[in-house]
């Protein structure tokens, strides 16, 4: 859900960006519009991940009161209690990735104008590449 959110940022970014640069009345329209769209897309999207959270808040909170109505064995209320552990070894590197592709991506994206389609292509790529160097670099991490 972040590489989405993170998409739809640097889209908007780039549309940002390219409207002090143009002054065509036609072109600033649509990267108004389109700025405006990305806009609500994020917002609708932010929303819903509040709705989710919650609703994930408000069954856990059911499932731990249900637990302790039916009072089961301690093991099994230990292992159904325990947090969920994510591995949080890498976050750093894996933001640095991400934010360095974003960088280049968006390097690139002036260097190639006119703003297009294919500023989206190369906004896709630098981050494919940004992920697939943090793939790499967890793979290589992992071996002896």
């Amino acid at each position: 859900m972040k590489k989405i959110i993170i998409t739809i940022g640097a889209v908007a970014g780039t549309w940002t960006v390219a409207a002090a640069q143009n002054s065509n009345a036609a072109d600033y329209n649509f990267k108004y519009d389109a700025l405006h769209t990305s806009y609500t897309i994020l917002t609708i999207v932010v929303f819903g991940i509040m709705i989710l959270t919650f609703i994930r808040w408000l069954l856990d909170y059911r499932l731990k009161n249900k637990l302790i109505e039916k009072s089961p064995p301690d093991h099994v209320v230990s292992q159904l209690l325990q947090p969920i552990t994510s591995d949080n070894k890498n976050v750093a590197i894996k933001w640095f990735a991400l934010l360095m592709g974003l960088g280049t991506g968006l390097s690139f994206v002036d260097y190639f104008q006119p703003l297009g389609i294919h500023s989206l292509a190369i906004m896709s790529f630098s981050l494919a590449a940004s992920f697939l160097g943090y793939y790499f670099y967890i793979n290589r991490r992992e071996k002896p």
